[in-house]
């Protein structure tokens, strides 16, 4: 019976029952002191079973169960192999990729060939598989996981699980955590449920069902349990005296003395034979019988713990009844007794990992043989993906190293393991405790890479940068990994703004190396020499690889990356969402879920470019949820830059602001464009033109992202009356657009000398010109060229021809502006078209054909996540192959559709199919 716990017990009830009455999944994390209830809690979720446990039990509602064990925080995975282990079989029902992962992390035999395997060590692999997995059982019934001590869990197995957590939605799956106050970091997107003290009258029905508890000292136990459940059940015993004038001990520390008094009432070999459990810590009966032996103590030993209550014996498994009880089994022994345990649960252990960890806690000097052991455990660690857990083996492997040398190599190896698990703070610490003792080469490199790595992340881009260019070819020379190096260096340099590095760079790196030529000279301003560089990049990623299909591994994986990004700097829109979008689709396929938010941030920058706005927004919010379910939370800020221009086409100054605060940081050149481009659709033009002056001495001034801002200040600064401060802005437009040579670039450079004709007669040749040039970028690229530019060179060519009194030519392409403005919902933009089509006696508003277009604007009616899945679907993609692209399970992509269907006026996939073009894309 628990008591005051009626609220806890009501929301644990709710989540089960939505899972069984309506498919919903939930997480929960329970958390409090050590005592205050969570694993009674647990066992009452229990109780509202029935539950099966075995692994393929059909039409039962399935429990899955698993313990964190402080001495299981270093093995990697050890957490997911007893929470899947009964369901170890349906692995092979998972897609290949998502079953090899789960089976490397499991250390379990590869599936049959065939069957699939990884694209990449993706830490998040696992987390996707357990995904699928639950989702998967969840078909035969609700499944209830329940994780107590969720603080101790190894590093790799909390990412696996808590990365589910957050994706699940329609499946009926119910998780609950119980944890401290402290460990177990599950961030955001977790609810979690604080479980206070008992007040006095729970107090007190909790004490009653104690029958050693004379009435006189109820109430010195009532005060000093402070309403821990624990305490009043453990604490006591009646004959002790009443509290003194000394301090009184933590609560936890008087009830671990109450447990530490009954244990050492207890005869010899049964305090040996609970030490050994509580050394061994994960409950493995075999070992501890086995290490019992040679200290001459055996099962029967076990016998009087068992009836006062301290543990219970199953089978395989001994198990102490509170983690405190353990505690005081291991604490209130004596050091040298705990060695000798500890050696002997070395000697008896089967699993090496498990035998290293006793061998280390045994060892009271360094010791080359326990250090090198621990680090073949780390390096096991790390071939499963659990980075975290191999950094904390190495650092263990480090710190009982005798030679110095040998010691700062492993803590590097500790310092590249926490960079690759995401832990920032200690890639920086170790690193730097390595740093003095590294002599060789490839040690201090790499030691350069994590803390550059970090300095990039946290820090100072620009010396980031500086750091790996000077250190990848001190001699002046440059081969083998100091290309890498250097590569990453001038990445870092090109996006902090650090011309002289970046040219550094270049010069060091072979004439081959088109990506790094082509951005030094584009960042010194050499347009000529530096687009065309970036082009034939971009031309050898797309005919050695084929159209959409991305490179299988190594250096032309690289290089495609690198492509992408070459395409977003010189403007090659169709490039730019060819090869990010075949980038994506290999994350996708290959489970790489750490890799993707990244991918598909360029992927929506260029939907933002081809005005796919819709589309953009889906993207980002995909790449949002992703970073955030990984633990990528400034990366998750960031993106809301991305669509920061699409607020501004739309004259939504609360939404860019919101996206800008959101992103945590001053902004980047794009961000202040955006702001300038708002400023001009609103009228401002004074504080447009001085906003976007300031892009002119920032670096990424030369990029395609930024140069359109070039566009807008010659604007401004004609509305301002100021066209002399227009002059530099179109030289350098100008240069730009007849270096690269992209339809919409030179389209955007003639409507800009249009605007800066001395005559009003000058003007119309290069309108002509600039409109004929959009027709060719909406021809030549594939997803309808840049239509918010095309819009805006119409509506200026429409305001001229109104003032040269063609008032019925006007009218052409001032409609046709509108017509885009309003698809873009560019509300600004529109006015000033429809105010302009008025003034030539048009009636201001789209035509008919074009109003029934918005009122059919199907993808306007879903939500971005019902988009994405919508579309599959009516291609014909399953919907199990969906969440596998999607990193969903099948039953939230079947909620998506489920909800999508009224919205679009159908019932059913076929019908579906029929909508397939008024789904795609909206092109002007």
């Amino acid at each position: 019976m628990l008591y005051g716990r009626e609220t806890e017990q009501a929301r644990i009830s709710r989540l089960i029952a939505d899972a069984r009455d309506h498919r919903r999944s939930s997480a929960l994390v329970l958390r409090g002191e050590a005592g205050i209830g969570k694993s009674a809690l647990l066992e009452w979720a229990v109780g509202q079973g029935p539950w099966a446990v075995d692994g393929r039990a059909g039409g039962t509602e399935r429990l899955l169960r698993a313990t964190g064990f402080e001495a299981e925080e270093n093995i990697a995975f050890g957490g997911l192999n007893q929470l899947l282990w009964p369901v170890r079989e349906r692995l092979d029902d998972l897609p290949g990729p998502q079953g090899a992962a789960l089976r490397t992390a499991l250390a379990l035999p590869a599936a049959a060939a065939g069957a699939g395997a990884g694209g990449g060590h993706d830490r998040f692999a696992a987390g996707l598989a357990v995904l699928t997995l639950l989702a998967d059982l969840a078909e035969d019934g609700p499944v209830l996981c329940l994780v107590d001590d969720a603080q101790w869990l190894d590093t790799a197995t909390a990412e696996a699980l808590v990365f589910a957590a957050r994706r699940l939605a329609a499946e009926g799956v119910v998780m609950l955590f119980a944890a401290r106050e402290e460990g177990f970091a599950a961030g955001g997107g977790l609810e979690e449920l604080w479980l206070g003290r008992l007040g006095r009258d729970d107090a007190e029905k909790v004490l009653a069902h104690r029958d050693d508890v004379p009435a006189t000292v109820r109430e010195r136990i009532i005060h000093e349990s402070a309403g821990n459940p624990l305490a009043l059940i453990e604490l006591g015993p009646p004959e002790a005296p009443e509290a003194g004038t000394t301090a009184p001990l933590p609560l936890a520390d008087r009830v671990t003395a109450a447990f530490r008094e009954r244990i050492d009432r207890l005869p010899e070999r049964t305090r040996t034979m609970l030490l050994l459990a509580s050394a061994e810590g994960r409950g493995h009966l075999p070992t501890v019988l086995a290490a019992g032996a040679v200290l001459g103590a055996g099962l029967a030993d076990l016998e009087d713990a068992e009836r006062a209550r301290l543990v219970e014996v199953t089978g395989t498994w001994i198990g102490f009844r509170h983690p405190l009880i353990r505690a005081a089994a291991y604490q209130g022994t004596v050091a040298a007794r705990r060695l000798e345990v500890h050696r002997a649960l070395a000697a008896s252990a089967t699993d090496p990992d498990c035998g290293v960890r006793h061998a280390a806690a045994a060892a009271t000097a360094p010791d080359e043989d326990v250090a090198a052991r621990l680090e073949r455990s780390a390096e096991r660690a790390r071939d499963r993906t659990g980075y975290g857990t191999a950094a904390s083996l190495y650092r263990q492997a480090a710190d009982l190293t005798p030679g110095r040398r040998e010691r700062a190599r492993r803590l590097g190896a500790a310092a590249t393991a926490s960079l690759q698990a995401g832990r920032i703070e200690d890639a920086r610490e170790l690193a730097e405790a390595a740093a003095p003792d590294t002599a060789d080469p490839d040690g201090r490199a790499r030691l350069v890479r994590v803390r550059a790595a970090v300095e990039f992340e946290c820090g100072d881009p620009q010396a980031a940068a500086r750091m790996l260019v000077d250190h990848a070819a001190p001699d002046g020379t440059a081969d083998g990994d100091v290309q890498g190096m250097l590569r990453t260096g001038a990445a870092y340099a090109w996006m902090a703004g650090e011309t002289s590095v970046l040219c550094r760079a270049a010069r060091l790196l072979p004439s081959t190396d088109k990506g790094v030529h082509g951005m030094a000279r584009l960042i010194a301003g050499d347009y000529a020499a530096g687009l065309p560089l970036l082009n034939g990049l971009i031309e050898a990623a797309r005919s050695g690889h084929g159209a959409g299909t991305a490179p299988a591994s190594g250096d032309d994986r690289m290089e495609a990356v690198q492509a992408v990004l070459a395409a977003l700097i010189v403007g090659d829109d169709e490039s730019a969402l060819e090869l990010a979008a075949a980038e994506a689709a290999y994350c996708r396929r290959h489970g790489l879920a750490g890799a993707l938010p990244n991918v598909l941030e360029a992927l929506a920058r260029a939907q933002v470019a081809a005005g796919l706005h819709r589309d953009a927004e889906a993207t980002v919010a995909e790449a949002a949820d992703l970073a955030r379910d990984t633990g990528a939370w400034r990366r998750a800020g960031r993106l809301g830059t991305v669509p920061a221009r699409i607020a501004a086409i739309e004259g939504d100054r609360a939404r860019l602001t919101a996206l800008l605060d959101a992103a945590a940081g001053p902004p980047d050149a794009a961000a202040v464009a955006a702001l300038g481009l708002l400023d001009l659709g609103l009228g401002r033009y004074e504080e447009a033109l001085r906003g976007l002056e300031e892009i002119t001495l920032h670096p990424h001034r030369h990029t395609a992202e930024v140069m359109v801002a070039a566009a807008d200040q010659i604007e401004a600064a004609v509305r301002a009356g100021r066209p002399d401060r227009a002059r530099p802005a179109y030289e350098r437009l100008r240069a730009w657009a007849d270096a690269g040579w992209r339809p919409w670039a030179a389209a955007v450079a003639l409507r800009s000398r249009a605007l800066l004709s001395d005559s009003e007669d000058a003007a119309h040749e290069p309108f002509e010109e600039a409109l004929r040039l959009h027709e060719e970028a909406v021809r030549s690229a594939g997803q309808g060229g840049r239509p918010f530019e095309k819009a805006r060179t119409e509506l200026l060519y429409g305001e001229w021809l109104r003032r040269a009194r063609r008032r019925s030519d006007a009218r052409v392409p001032l409609r046709s502006a509108l017509e885009t403005f309003e698809r873009l919902n560019a509300a600004p933009w529109a006015g000033r078209a429809r105010a302009e089509l008025r003034a030539t006696g048009g009636n201001g508003q789209p035509a008919a054909a074009h109003e029934r277009a918005l009122a059919d604007d199907l993808p306007a009616r879903l939500t971005p996540q019902e988009l994405q899945v919508v579309r599959l679907a009516a291609d014909g993609v399953s919907s199990r192959e969906i969440a596998a692209q999607l990193f969903l399970s099948p039953r939230t992509v079947e909620y998506h559709l489920y909800k999508a269907y009224p919205k679009l006026g159908v019932a059913s996939r076929k019908e579906l199919s029929r909508l397939r073009e008024d789904l795609e894309p909206a092109h002007t």
